[in-house]
């Protein structure tokens, strides 16, 4: 017994979050006949399908035209939205849940509780987010979800132990499938180890807002001043929309500031754009190495830490959880949380000491083929079909 579709609830493009960007990449992993995902040339390219996915999209505004997989909008304020969007979900064999306590209605995003309750279907959850200490509600909407739903997915080792360690979970529900990351190995991959005799570029990507550290990797790069070629780090994406909607471009505004101030403004690079699948392969494959400067100690999922070692990039990173754990076979180096200096001394390890970028980038070649999205969406097939068939044999016990 195969599943033949699936209902996918979560954010979606044209919103522009981590959660929509990781959601869109799984569903066209899934409706595709090879499972892959290769953006090059096309951000969007026709796939071969053999799956239906319908996504039920929440969104703050319904967009007047959406993409023609998403089959329903669930408006956040709107009266009932929760138990339409159930009603939606139940046309599939099974329901995908992505989980962040931020993208629901309610406080701490409780209103997806009464549409998993109204599900008919099996329902898988995805946990974007396992706080260490959670409030007392975010706790309960937590156990409650894993609770009615089937399955349970974490995207670490250290998400699945916080689950079992910090809540009242059933250990059997958990499973363990990574984020997923495109195949940026396409193309040219011999560029990937180059000796580093160009100017050599450091990259940090994604949404901008406070607590990305940022501010360090500039200050670090005040202490890389004297690198021959010299060094030039790039900051790409823009501000996170909901970071935009409080403050502006306060946070941006005040790093380009902080750059000038360094003395540093020449090697400092901010690009404001929010990226295509196409533009962010190109611009990885331009990189020696990507830097992870993040303040949080909480963080268990990175999607620019997964894409980045999926590509074969060395990676500095601070020690947040998901990079202690991918990175510790030697695909990256970690450095202490706003610490300029450690971030210094470390991308002067990896640009300048022989061999070192080339063993790290050795080490992520080995990892990639587990991360990309062709062996993660292969995951989430055999688990839903696995949750599929218990809850038919339950059905007819």
């Amino acid at each position: 017994m195969s599943v033949r579709s699936y209902g996918v609830l979560s954010t979606y493009p044209p919103t522009q979050c981590g959660l929509a960007t990781f959601t869109d990449a799984l569903v066209t992993s899934l409706m595709s006949k090879d499972n892959g995902y290769t953006p090059v040339d096309l951000v969007r390219e026709p796939v071969r399908e053999v799956s239906t996915v319908g996504v039920v999209a929440v969104v703050d505004t319904p967009e007047q035209t959406p993409l023609p997989e998403v089959a329903h909008q669930w408006v956040r304020s709107a009266r009932g939205g929760a138990i339409a969007a159930a009603a939606a979900l139940n046309r599939y064999d099974v329901a995908i849940v992505q989980h962040e306590y931020g993208i629901f209605g309610g406080r701490d995003g409780a209103d997806v509780l009464e549409t998993v309750r109204a599900l008919r279907i099996p329902a898988i959850v995805v946990l974007h987010t396992v706080l260490a200490t959670p409030t007392s509600r975010q706790r309960v909407i937590l156990e409650e979800l894993a609770r009615i739903c089937a399955a349970v997915v974490t995207m670490t080792k250290t998400a699945g132990q916080r689950l079992i360690d910090h809540y009242t979970v059933d250990p059997a529900k958990i499973r363990l499938i990574p984020h997923g990351a495109a195949d940026n190995r396409a193309g040219q991959p011999e560029d990937r180890h180059q000796p580093i005799s160009r100017s050599p570029v450091i990259l940090t990507w994604g949404l901008l807002g406070a607590g990305k550290g940022i501010e360090w990797g500039i200050d670090a790069m005040a202490q890389l001043a004297d690198l021959r070629p010299a060094a030039h780090y790039r900051v790409v994406g823009q501000t996170h929309p909901r970071v935009l909607e409080q403050h502006g471009e306060s946070y941006r505004t005040g790093l380009v500031e902080r750059a000038r101030r360094r003395g540093v403004g020449n090697a400092v690079h901010f690009d404001a754009r929010y990226l295509s699948s196409a533009e962010l392969y190109r611009l990885i494959r331009q990189a020696d190495v990507v830097l992870l400067p993040y303040d949080s100690r909480e963080q268990v999922t990175s999607g620019v830490l997964i894409e980045a070692v999926a590509a074969g990039k060395p990676v500095v990173s601070t020690a947040f959880p998901h990079a202690r754990e991918l990175l510790s076979s030697g695909a990256g180096l970690l450095v202490e949380r706003e610490s300029p200096t450690a971030i210094a001394t470390a991308l002067r390890r990896v640009l300048t000491e022989p061999g070192l970028a080339d063993r790290m980038g050795e080490e992520a070649d080995r990892l990639a083929p587990e991360l990309l999205w062709s062996s993660v969406s292969r995951k989430y097939r055999a688990l839903a079909t696995e949750t599929l068939q218990a809850d038919r044999k339950l059905a007819t016990a």
